[in-house]
């Protein structure tokens, strides 16, 4: 299975400006230099990788609570992703997941379990070469 996006780029860099879109037509949004790195309202490569990555966190965690035979009422997740700048350049060096989960019947060292093997596993997770980390919250 393949899924794309697509980037658009005009200009130099703190002068320019950019449209990001993805094939299913969900987004299509502008992206600069301002909005990255002067919090300029806008979206921005770390926002879309938290997104990604929340995203697919809380899916693998629906699919490991389910074989352990627990169904999730609620899984919220936030990502905190950290753009750093060190002498190499830029570089995203950490992400942070903050998940707050509802689960009939878990108690928290199964939900524990389940939430580091989803962080783990997760196949935005995998790709990611950041320090990864977690804090998960059974809510109840």
């Amino acid at each position: 299975m393949d899924s794309k996006a697509n980037a658009h780029w005009e200009g130099g860099l703190k002068d320019g400006k950019g449209k990001i879109a993805t094939e299913s037509g969900v987004l299509d949004a502008s992206y600069s230099f301002k909005q990255r790195f002067e919090g300029e309202k806008g979206t921005n490569p770390e926002e879309l990788i938290g997104a990604a990555h929340a995203s697919c966190f809380s899916m693998a965690l629906s699919m490991i609570l389910g074989d352990k035979g627990y169904t999730a009422d609620a899984i919220d997740t936030q990502a905190t992703v950290t753009l750093s700048q060190s002498d190499q350049g830029f570089d995203i060096s950490k992400i942070h997941l903050d998940v707050e989960a509802t689960v009939s019947g878990a108690d928290d060292a199964a939900f524990q379990e389940a939430a580091e093997t989803a962080k783990a596993n997760c196949p935005v997770s995998k790709v990611l070469n950041a320090d990864i980390t977690l804090t998960a919250k059974l809510k109840g």
